[in-house]
């Protein structure tokens, strides 16, 4: 089985309230991204929801994506990766998503899925060399992320690991929304 984690649980300090419901094109950021993630074919697709969940779930077309909410989201990006690695404990593999990228595309999800294997424990999203997401994680590494505590992801984990990179240039961008003035560039 592999599984779809999108990551929307922050409470969106930097941006100055909840981000996820920022509009792009006429609706929320996250429902961008959880539409890229229901147009791939995987077998369970969850989206960790913590702060401003009730008005969340109110707002966005979660596109048959299953909601989770994280009850100690407030502990940082960790708790929900713990959270979401419970609820598909039975995956071999996770697709890592962030919800506040709502230009990511379903192609450069699928681009990334197809380059697992070879012993690699991770594969991820490149964009003009640089690391982004997606990122899908095998099973071999859900105990570490189990491990992390704080407002931490998997990146430090990744860095010592061997990750294949696949190049997404062209699928979509990898722009992160975490202030007004980033989703203002995205709009223009």
């Amino acid at each position: 089985m592999i599984g779809a984690l999108v990551l929307a649980a922050g409470a969106g300090r930097r941006y100055g309230g909840r981000k996820q419901l920022a509009e792009l094109s006429g609706r929320p950021i996250l429902e961008h991204v959880l539409e890229a993630v229901a147009a791939v074919p995987l077998d369970r697709r969850v989206v960790v929801l913590g702060g401003g969940a009730d008005e969340i779930l109110a707002t966005v077309d979660l596109h048959g994506v299953q909601p989770l909410v994280c009850e100690r989201w407030a502990e940082g990006q960790s708790a929900s990766l713990r959270a979401g690695l419970e609820e598909l404990a039975d995956a071999e593999a996770l697709v890592l998503v962030l919800g506040d990228q709502p230009l990511l595309s379903s192609e450069a999800i699928t681009r990334v899925l197809a380059g697992r294997g070879g012993g690699f424990p991770a594969v991820r999203a490149t964009y003009e060399g640089a690391p982004s997401h997606p990122v899908v994680i095998e099973r071999s590494l859900f105990a570490r992320l189990r491990e992390l505590e704080g407002d931490v992801g998997a990146r430090d984990l990744l860095a010592s690991v061997a990750v294949r990179e696949v190049a997404c240039d062209g699928l979509g961008r990898p722009d992160d929304v975490d202030t007004p003035e980033q989703l203002e560039v995205l709009q223009a």
